[in-house]
């Protein structure tokens, strides 16, 4: 590995995140000039905007055969977005959160762990010979997104004011927006996933391991840099919904999608990361509900919660790496 391979992971990334984020601009414009309302393109565009870079390194990274990749990139991603971006906006301002999200969304996305869980581990519970996630699967988790979906659209109607307004761009200018930030995802995706690899076998590690750490960090950019400015703003609801959202996202479509496209093998070592998942999962659904016993039935994530969550995931990277097969041990 050389220099040029730190060069094209770090070009993959802005790639990725400003190709997601011109997609997002020029298909909402888009849509907008059709007539169709600020709160459905808020609800599809726009959301799944954030979870792009996820989705094309997950699907390239099936294509070209690296599993490792592609379970790692998602979990790792919902990992950071549970303790590093909420720890670091949590640290900025305590979050206050709807008790919707704390009821509904937060749930279901502790949910889908498990199922995960038990759609993966063919070998470990029904005695296969291999563990993949089939298409079959992919296209259960992705009609489990369709539903969520539709429960978001309702929930949304109820509370039309809390949905941004998409501004409306000329018709030329959408058309650039829309062809550039696809060929950015694209590209970007590319060499994202070439890079990692590249990294992995220079320095011995697993693709496992790269992705839970530099490819999931990566492409959690575009959450943390929202929830970070949504903190900065005092406004908890986007702060929190958008990393709860996107762990919804991540596991329903880019994974759905991602099998239904390509069936994907299951590495046994995923486990201990879903696993770490579903407990940081609990634990931050429990502070939430710690807070009501102080703040008069608010549900809170304080910083002293927020810094745990960040010693959690300094403490889960420490592990993985050292105990990364492909890591040679110091001494």
């Amino acid at each position: 590995m050389d220099f040029m391979t730190i060069f094209f992971l770090i070009i993959g990334f802005v790639l990725l995140i400003k190709g997601a984020d011109y997609l997002v601009d020029g298909a909402s414009a888009v849509a907008k000039r059709f007539g169709i309302p600020d709160i459905i393109i808020g609800l599809t565009v726009v959301s799944m905007g954030t979870s792009a870079p996820e989705l094309v390194v997950s699907v390239g990274s099936a294509m070209k055969g690296s599993t490792g990749l592609v379970f790692a990139n998602v979990i790792g991603s919902n990992i950071s977005n549970t303790c590093l971006i909420l720890g670091v906006a949590g640290l900025i301002v305590p979050l206050v959160v709807q008790s919707t999200t704390v009821k509904y969304e937060l749930p279901l996305s502790i949910l889908i762990i498990p199922l995960l869980f038990i759609l993966s581990n063919d070998a470990m519970l029904w005695g296969a010979e291999t563990s993949t996630l089939s298409r079959i699967d992919g296209f259960i988790l992705l009609g489990l997104f369709a539903g969520f979906l539709y429960y978001v659209f309702r929930s949304a109607k109820n509370n039309p004011d809390e949905v941004e307004a998409i501004d409306p761009l000329p018709a030329w200018k959408s058309a650039i927006f829309i062809v550039g930030g696809i060929a950015g995802l694209i590209v970007g995706g590319d060499w994202v996933v070439s890079s990692a690899k590249e990294i992995a076998t220079t320095f011995g590690m697993t693709e496992r391991l790269v992705g839970l750490t530099v490819v999931a960090v990566g492409t959690s950019l575009p959450e943390l840099a929202t929830s970070v400015v949504a903190a900065m703003k005092r406004n908890s609801d986007i702060a929190i919904g958008n990393v709860v959202g996107s762990n919804i996202f991540n596991v329903l479509l880019v994974l759905g999608t991602s099998a239904a496209i390509m069936p994907t093998n299951y590495e046994l070592a995923i486990n201990f990361d879903l696993y770490f998942l579903m407990a940081v999962s609990f634990v931050l659904f429990a502070f939430f509900f710690v807070g009501t016993l102080r703040k008069e039935s608010l549900y809170t994530l304080d910083r002293w919660e927020a810094a745990l969550l960040l010693v959690a995931i300094i403490g889960y990277f420490a592990y993985i790496i050292v105990n990364d097969p492909g890591v040679a041990p110091v001494g």
